[in-house]
C-alpha cells in the first residue's frame, strides 16, 4: 500500500466516526433527556410529605421527624389517608382460604378477674415458739429420773428428775439459819437489827429460787425445817418429751441439756414457692394441706411468714404456714402437699397465654386489624394463671389476637418486613444512581490518526 492510499483510508475513517457521533449522539441525548423527564415526573407524582413517623415495632410511639428506635430501625412514614395497618411494618395480608387452611384461630382480649392456686410440696416441723430446752442451774448428780422415755406427754410443773447438789444443800442451810436468826431477833429493840435479819431471810430465799428450787419445796422447808438431799426439777411447759439428755447417776452441769419438750398442739409447715409464683402470695392467705398418712382429710391453715431470701440450689423461696394440731395427727418431718389460695385481681386485660410469642427480650402478639390482615404488636405482660396472662400495656380489651398458627404468621411477617426493607434499599440505590453525572463522549477532534 502506497502513501496516498493510506492517507485516503485515514480520511474515510475519520469521516465515518464524525457522522456516527452526529447521528447517535443526538439520539443518546434525547434518551437521557427522556429519562430525566420521566424521573422528574416520578418525583412530581410521588406521595406528599408524611404526616409523622411511627415506630415499626411499637405503633403507639410516633415522631414528627425521621428517627430510629433502640434497635436502629427507621421509623415508618405515615401519609395522609393511610390506614394504621398500612403504617405498621410487618403487617401481613393473608387470603381467607389460606388462613383457614393453616389453622389460624383467634380470641378477644377481655377484662376479667384473675386468681391463682399455688401448689407446693411441704414439710411439717415443730413450732419453734413452743419448744423448751431444760438445763440445770447447778452442778450435781441425777438421783432419780421420773420421765425416762421420749414421746411421753408431760403437764406443766410435772417432776422430771431429782438431783443432788452440795450447793443446794448449803443454800438450804443458809436459809434455815436466816430463819432462825430472824426468829430470835424479831423482838430486838433495835430496828436496824430486825431489818437486817429480814433481809438475810429474803436473800437466802432468793438464792434458792434462782437455783431452780420450786416454791412448794421452799414452803415445805420452812415448815419442816429439814434439809432435803434431793431437789426436784419441774417442766415449765406442757408438751411432749422429744429428747432426754441425762440418765440416773449422771453428773450434770448447767451445760447439760436434761430434756427437750415441745408443745405439738400447733405445728409449723414449710413450703417452697417458685419465683414466678411469689407475686401471687402474701401473709394471711388461706392454705389447705393434705397428707398421705391422713387420707381423705384436709387441714386448714394460714400463711404466716415469707422468708426474705431464696434457696440457692432450688431457686425457690420458703414460706411458713401455721396449722392447729389438736389431735396431733400432724407429726414433725412428715411430707405434705399444700394449696395456697391467693387473692383475686380484679379488672385485668386478659388474653390466652399461647397467643404470646416470646422472643428474648420482647413479647409480641398479632392483632387482627381487618379480615385476613394481621398486625404485629409489642405487649408488656403481667402475671399468668390457668393458661391466661394479663397484659399491662400494648393491647386493649376487645381487640382480637391470634392464638394458634401465630408462628407461621410471624414467619410471614418477618419475611414481609425484610422484603420491604430490601426494596427500600434498592429504591434508594436507584435514586442515587440517577443523580450521578453522565460520562462525556469522545469528540472527533480527539481522534488522531496513527502515525506511520
Amino acid at each position: 500500500m502506497n502513501k496516498s492510499t493510506l492517507v485516503s483510508a485515514i480520511i474515510m475513517l475519520s469521516v465515518g466516526i464524525g457522522v456516527g457521533y452526529v447521528l447517535f449522539g443526538n439520539e443518546m441525548d434525547s434518551t437521557e433527556n427522556s429519562a430525566n423527564t420521566q424521573q422528574s415526573q416520578v418525583v412530581t407524582t410521588g406521595k406528599e410529605q408524611p404526616l409523622f413517623y411511627r415506630n415499626a415495632m411499637n405503633p403507639s410511639v410516633t415522631s414528627p421527624v425521621p428517627s430510629k428506635d433502640s434497635m436502629g430501625m427507621d421509623y415508618v412514614p405515615v401519609y395522609a389517608g393511610e390506614s394504621d395497618s398500612e403504617a405498621v411494618l410487618g403487617t401481613v395480608q393473608i387470603d381467607p382460604v389460606v388462613v383457614q387452611n393453616i389453622g389460624v384461630r383467634t380470641s378477644f382480649a377481655k377484662r376479667e378477674s384473675m386468681s391463682r392456686t399455688i401448689r407446693a410440696s411441704a414439710r411439717v416441723d415443730f413450732d419453734e415458739q413452743n419448744m423448751a430446752r431444760l438445763h440445770p442451774k447447778i452442778e450435781g448428780w441425777i438421783e432419780a429420773v421420773k420421765v425416762d422415755k421420749t414421746g411421753e406427754k408431760v403437764e406443766k410443773n410435772d417432776v422430771l428428775v431429782s438431783i443432788y447438789s452440795p450447793k443446794l444443800v448449803s443454800t438450804q442451810q443458809e436459809y434455815l439459819l436466816a430463819l432462825n436468826s430472824l426468829k430470835s431477833l424479831q423482838n430486838s429493840p433495835f430496828e436496824d437489827v430486825r431489818h437486817g435479819a429480814k433481809e438475810m431471810v429474803e436473800s437466802a430465799r432468793e438464792r434458792l429460787v434462782l437455783l431452780g428450787v420450786a416454791e412448794h419445796q421452799i414452803d415445805e422447808l420452812e415448815k419442816t425445817r429439814k434439809i432435803k438431799k434431793q431437789l426436784h426439777i419441774h417442766t415449765p411447759v406442757e408438751g411432749t418429751v422429744i429428747r432426754i439428755g441425762s440418765r440416773q447417776g449422771q453428773y450434770v452441769t448447767p451445760k447439760t441439756e436434761l430434756y427437750m419438750v415441745v408443745d405439738l398442739s400447733q405445728v409449723w409447715v414449710y413450703a417452697d414457692v417458685y419465683e414466678y409464683e411469689l407475686p401471687w402470695i402474701k401473709v394471711g392467705d388461706e392454705v389447705e394441706m393434705t397428707l398421705a398418712s391422713v387420707p381423705g382429710k384436709t387441714f386448714a391453715g394460714r400463711l404466716a411468714y415469707i422468708y426474705p431470701y431464696a434457696q440457692s440450689k432450688t431457686r425457690t423461696t420458703q414460706v411458713r404456714i401455721i396449722f392447729d394440731n389438736p389431735k396431733q395427727l400432724l407429726r414433725p418431718d412428715m411430707f405434705a402437699e399444700v394449696i395456697i389460695h391467693s387473692d383475686v385481681i380484679e379488672n385485668a386485660v386478659v388474653i390466652p397465654a399461647q397467643a404470646v410469642i416470646r422472643s428474648g427480650e420482647r413479647s409480641q402478639v398479632f392483632v387482627v386489624s381487618a379480615p385476613g390482615k394481621f398486625e404485629p404488636r409489642l405487649v408488656t405482660l403481667g402475671i399468668e394463671s390457668n393458661g391466661t396472662v394479663a397484659v399491662i400495656s400494648g393491647l386493649a380489651a376487645g381487640e382480637e389476637v391470634v392464638t394458634s398458627a401465630q408462628f407461621m404468621v410471624d414467619s410471614e411477617s418477618s419475611l414481609r418486613e425484610a422484603t420491604e426493607k430490601m426494596l427500600e434499599q434498592l429504591q434508594k440505590q436507584n435514586s442515587d444512581e440517577t443523580k450521578m453525572p453522565a460520562m462525556d463522549m469522545p469528540s472527533v477532534n480527539d481522534v488522531k490518526p496513527k502515525e506511520q
